[in-house]
């Protein structure tokens, strides 16, 4: 599995580049939204707007390497975690609640995911795919079948088991803003993410594991 950025991708050491890419994530962040303009990040960067273009040929192209960039900060810990001397339960208990924290940590990640994917261009939707899809449901399914292996998981499909995570993932932080209007409830703090974490281990591990399975 690779988890390295496309080369295509302007993910570059640039100082310029970069400041570009933080305003944005910094509005983002601010303004609940990823609904911002090229003379919003200038002004946020101290950089002449025309510098998009530049770097990253158009808005959608830097939209683009920030979620690259935001992706491949979680995505390489997916082998050390593979690698760790622990239990598949364990591993499967610290990936819920590491999807869960990067989704709090980058919350216009998932807003991100849906426009590149389905508002974007197609080369667009197919970058994410190689790049953040793809190597998730990779890691997905060598988990799963370490845990088969290790007599802690019974059968689960990965497409289904990545569907049914990162769903739950997506309707907290994008499907939040409609619950708060039908049922008040508040925004995503720190509490509410550790309650979820709990209530998904619970769930995804009732689910998935023997009854033999020690739960550590």
């Amino acid at each position: 599995m690779t988890t390295s950025v496309p080369n295509r991708l302007p993910v570059t050491k640039s100082s310029t580049a970069e400041k570009l890419l933080v305003a944005a994530s910094e509005l983002m962040i601010e303004r609940s939204s990823i609904e911002i303009s090229l003379s919003d990040i200038a002004q946020r960067s101290g950089v002449n707007a025309a510098l998009v273009k530049y770097h990253f040929g158009n808005k959608d192209g830097l939209l683009l390497a920030l979620l690259a960039r935001d992706a491949a900060t979680e995505l390489c810990h997916l082998e050390n975690l593979l690698a760790q001397p622990i239990t598949s339960t364990a591993k499967l208990k610290l990936h819920i609640g590491g999807i869960i924290r990067a989704y709090y940590r980058f919350p216009y990640m998932n807003r991100l995911i849906h426009y590149l994917l389905h508002e974007s261009t197609q080369e667009s939707a197919d970058e994410v795919s190689k790049f953040f899809v793809a190597p998730l449901l990779d890691f997905h399914r060598r988990l799963l079948a370490e845990g088969v292996r290790n007599g802690e998981f019974r059968q689960i499909d990965p497409v289904l088991f990545y569907t049914s995570l990162i769903g739950a993932c997506d309707h907290l932080f994008f499907g939040r803003h409609a619950m708060s209007r039908a049922t008040g409830v508040g925004p995503v703090t720190d509490e509410v993410c550790r309650q979820y974490i709990k209530h998904m281990e619970s769930l995804i591990c009732g689910g998935i594991l023997q009854k033999e399975a020690n739960g550590e």
